[in-house]
């Protein structure tokens, strides 16, 4: 005995949503496809607009009153022209102050951004901490200098490149700990879960796993730390000075581009105008360098593992 099988007829909608589908866009939603693009670019280009204009500004009265010479030579006289002039000193005590608060914030921020996620992340007291932590982000730099000098400087009655490195430092902790937190957020549940499906302890996943993936995160949080750090002028005014000689001591007073940046700009001196946008340009220089080595580092690694 033959059944016929009756089949089931598509249905009008149906048909109508396959044809919507595959056919053509309609000129009014064309238009408004464009008309979004255009507007969408045209505010990411505002948005630009201004570092572009920075940039440019560097570039142009930085790039060609640049020497060689200004990288390993100290500040010449005030109106004195022929002899060497540079800023030799103010990169060297840039980089000690923000080594020493790198080495103090990064390892503390990371630390406090894992023990926060991973192992303490419904804890009340870990509400308090991210809700302090996003408080002490929004402190005026200078209001941390402050601090640092009420702290540091009054207690030695001295300013200090250590005393412009704890400001700094305090300054990059927040940024350190809530772009990490934000990292380690993002891994996906799945991969903590095959880790202990295959054995893994808590340690073991976190530091393995869990970090690694989050790595690149981590390292633009530290990277926008220290350009933070490394561009700050209030805090050093408060806590390290500045002195026209190399840094002698880690207990004594340091140069800094920053502050350099800001006293020359400001003296009458044609001179140090000029040395001032050219060690804005070293400045913004060792920012990118840094950045790039940190990305090449971190790209490695990840294709090594």
């Amino acid at each position: 005995m033959s059944t016929n099988s009756v089949p089931t007829p598509t249905s009008s909608t149906e048909s109508n949503f396959v044809d919507t589908l595959s056919g053509p866009l309609s000129l009014r939603r064309v238009l408004f496809s464009y008309g979004m693009s255009a507007i969408a670019f045209s505010f990411a280009g505002l948005a630009l607009l201004p570092l572009l204009a920075i940039l440019g500004k560097i570039l142009a009265e930085g790039i060609p009153v640049f020497k060689w010479e200004m990288l390993v030579s100290l500040p010449a006289p005030a109106g004195v022209v022929d002899v060497p002039n540079g800023f030799a000193h103010a990169i060297l005590g840039t980089l000690t102050m923000v080594g020493l608060a790198s080495l103090l914030s990064i390892p503390i921020g990371i630390l406090t951004a894992i023990f926060l996620v991973e192992f303490k992340a419904d804890a009340a007291w870990a509400r308090i901490v991210r809700f302090m932590t996003t408080v002490l982000s929004g402190v005026p730099s200078i209001v941390v200098g402050v601090f640092a000098y009420g702290v540091i400087v009054l207690n030695t009655h001295s300013f200090s490149a250590i005393a412009g490195a704890f400001a700094l430092a305090v300054i990059m902790l927040p940024i350190v700990v809530l772009t990490t937190e934000e990292a380690l957020k993002l891994v996906p549940i799945p991969q903590r879960l095959a880790s202990a499906a295959l054995g893994g302890s808590r340690v073991q996943t976190t530091w393995r796993i869990v970090v690694t993936s989050a790595l690149p995160g981590i390292t633009t949080g530290v990277l926008l730390a220290i350009a933070r750090a490394a561009g700050e002028t209030a805090p050093l005014l408060f806590t390290a000075f500045f002195i026209q000689s190399w840094l002698e001591g880690l207990t004594n007073p340091a140069p800094s581009l920053s502050v350099l940046i800001f006293n020359y700009y400001n003296e009458p001196y044609p001179e140090r105008n000029q040395l001032a946008w050219t060690a804005s340009l070293v400045l913004l220089l060792l920012v990118v360098f840094v950045s790039l080595i940190s990305r090449l580092l971190t790209r490695s690694r990840l294709q090594i593992r």
